[in-house]
């Protein structure tokens, strides 16, 4: 154990699908834990179909599953529930993200495994709960948006409810996850039982919309924004975003683009009157920056101390110098995909090396056999196991390293 590595020795078995239950589990990889993912024999995680497919991986299915290794298991047979068995003793955490009931017709429910497994951490994710009128019904990120008013919120001056593309609640919803996981795992020091842990997709989008969702409440209608003016606005090459709430920053920003005398305009001096005439503000505003680039701008206001940026794209963002600078982005080379991949290096923990076992996502079924090995398995029984289909093994293994029971 050590501050880069301060979950060395724990076990973790992986059920989950798409990117909020296993971002949480590579999370714990990350952090130095050893990760198994059991993913299906077909197709393996559906996060390996999203979007462009690169082999086995998608953008999704690499960031999900960093420093993991792959088991391909059919679940639906006796033989593959006997291999999870297999593979869940000594385990320290079971992660699992199935609609709500169908880890229980597996036979892996909480109850089940917890009376085999001494005291495991098992996290249920789910889109709804695990109760309620919703429960049964699928859900996924944009799903959950619309459900719980980021959609509505998410709006522009055209009145549209839009979403937001990034998976915001997939996630927040991981985080959540990853720090309850991380606490119970910190608290099970001095506790002498395991621990039943439930997120949904729900739970998260709400956390993640706490201020905005309290704000809609008590105003009892559109929330009042923070200040005016605010938002992003077009220049003659692009766009830019401005914020000034406080009185001092407006005059600093009416002196960078050389309106003084908005500054002491009765309508908009003060922080009150620029709300009670924030439209005719705004389209002032918009008038006067697109008259110029968004490099004077930038330059301008950078100079006022006036908050702003240039709207960028993201391959504008990953050759920005601060981001160079501060080594935020870690290029990935990953089996299959035609060129290493950015992947941002995760706050507080140790950077990623690329070609090394915890910046490398599996293909699937990469090390079922291993890590049967390592569970009692001979050679034989691996292949009998694969030529019934119970397990997957991969057609053409990737070079490079792979993580192993002890790293």
């Amino acid at each position: 154990m050590s501050y880069d590595a301060p979950f060395a020795g724990l076990k973790v078995i992986d059920l989950s699908q798409g990117i909020a239950g296993p971002y949480c589990g590579m999370l714990l990889a990350q952090q130095g834990a050893q990760v198994i993912k059991v993913e299906g024999t077909g197709e393996g995680d559906w996060s390996r179909v999203l979007g462009a497919r690169y082999g086995d991986h998608t953008t999704f299915s690499i960031i999900g599953n960093l420093g993991k290794r792959s088991v391909a298991l059919d679940l639906k047979t006796d033989a593959g529930r006997a291999v999870l068995w297999r593979l869940l003793a000594g385990a320290d955490v079971f992660i699992e993200g199935f609609r709500p009931g169908v880890i229980k017709r597996l036979g892996f429910d909480y109850d089940t495994v917890s009376a085999r497994v001494e005291r495991l951490v098992y996290l249920s994710i789910s889109g709804f709960g695990q109760s309620g009128p919703l429960v049964g019904r699928p859900a996924m990120d944009p799903v959950l948006q619309a459900f719980t008013g980021l959609t509505a919120e998410n709006h522009g001056e055209d009145g549209i409810p839009h979403r937001v593309p990034v998976i915001p609640v997939d996630m927040v919803t991981s985080l959540y996850a990853f720090q309850a996981v991380s606490s119970a795992l910190y608290a099970r020091r001095d506790e002498t039982g395991g621990r039943y842990l439930e997120a949904s997709l729900m739970q998260g989008a709400a956390g993640l919309q706490a201020i905005r969702m309290m704000s809609a409440i008590l105003e009892g209608g559109p929330v009042r924004p923070g200040g005016v003016p605010h938002g992003v606005f077009q220049t003659r090459d692009g766009w830019i975003s401005v914020t000034a709430i406080h009185d001092r920053e407006w005059h600093a920003l009416c002196g960078a683009i050389e309106r003084p005398d908005w500054a002491t305009d009765p309508r908009f001096a003060l922080k009150a009157g620029r709300f009670e005439h924030e439209t005719t503000l705004m389209a002032l505003l918009r008038e006067v920056l697109a008259t110029q680039t968004t490099a004077h701008w930038s330059q301008r206001l950078a100079a006022a101390n006036v908050m702003h940026e240039r709207v960028n794209r993201y391959a504008d963002f990953v050759k920005e110098p601060q981001v160079t600078e501060t080594g935020l982005i870690a290029w990935l080379t990953q089996a299959g995909v035609p060129c290493p991949v950015p992947v941002a290096n995760l706050p507080g923990m140790a950077r990623f090396a690329d070609g090394t076992a915890l910046a490398t996502s599996p293909i699937l079924g990469q090390h079922t056999a291993q890590v049967l090995g390592e569970h009692g398995y001979t050679g034989d029984e691996i292949a009998a196991l694969a030529a019934s289909g119970v397990i997957g093994l991969p057609k053409t293994p990737p070079a490079g390293p792979a993580p192993t029971a002890s790293s």
